[in-house]
Order: C-alpha cells, then structure tokens, then sequence
C-alpha cells in the first residue's frame, strides 16, 4: 500500500522552513502532495498558480512530489488524495497548541493521522507572514526563501 501524506499551507511564500519539512518528511512517504490551500480572506503576495510553479520548480526532480491546489477542508482534500497522513510543521508553542486541535479533528472526522516536525533551530523563526511584511517594506528576504 502506498504511504501518500498531505503538507498542507499557504505557502505564501514558500520558505526555507517549508523546504525543511518537506526534506525530513520525504523519507516515511512514498508520495507526499504539497497542497495550496485557498483563503479567500487571506491577502496573498503570489497567486497560487505562481506558488504552485514556485513549489513545483524546486523539487522537479524528484517524482514523489506532488503540487497541487486545493480548496475547501484540508481532510477533504486529503481524503480525495487517498492520503492517510497530513504532515505539519510547529515553530512555536502556539503552534502546537493549534496543530494538536486541528489534529485531534482530522483524526475524529477521517481517521487521517498528523505527523508533526518540529522546526529547526535554524528555520524556526522564518514565518511567511514574516517574509512578506519585510518585502513590503523593502527587505531584502533571499535569506529565508529556498
């Protein structure tokens, strides 16, 4: 059977962090799906038909990466994937805090498990609402970006 799991985000941009879980997600799935979630209510920098050629440039050489985009439950779409894991990434407490309820959900309305990292030292304060306050005022942010 093969092991497919969802990394789900905004990915707006796609940051060094991210690019970090993928890398040490990648081993325990045999096809992990980068899923661009839609927020309407959310105020984007790319479009995500430019996140999804940004995401899918960097890994294009390796087949087991998916980029797609998605709208509605991330469980839904995880569901329609056959995807049995979803994969996040906890920077800080209050990301654990919210990760452990939205796992605790998704296992009660799919039975899908959560599989945590947690971010790097070196990664752990690159957030992309970060990087896109820094850009709009100028900043340079090629540091933080893969």
């Amino acid at each position: 059977m093969t092991k497919i799991a969802l990394f789900p985000g905004s990915f707006d941009p796609f940051t060094k962090g991210h690019q970090n879980i993928v890398e040490r997600a990648l081993p325990l799935f045999d096809k992990l799906v980068i899923g661009i979630g839609c927020n309407t209510n959310k105020h984007t920098l790319y479009t995500p038909e430019e996140r999804q050629q940004q995401i899918a440039k960097l890994f294009k050489d390796d087949p087991r990466i998916v980029v797609n985009i998605y709208e509605g439950l991330t469980v839904d779409f995880a569901n329609a994937l056959g995807a049995t894991y979803i994969v996040r990434g906890v920077r800080t407490m209050a990301d654990f805090e919210y990760e452990r309820t939205i796992a605790d959900v998704n296992k009660r309305l799919a039975g899908i498990e959560t599989v945590s990292f947690f971010a790097d030292t070196d990664t752990a304060s690159i957030s992309s609402s970060l990087v896109r306050e820094l850009k709009a005022f100028g900043k340079d942010v090629t540091d933080f970006l893969p």
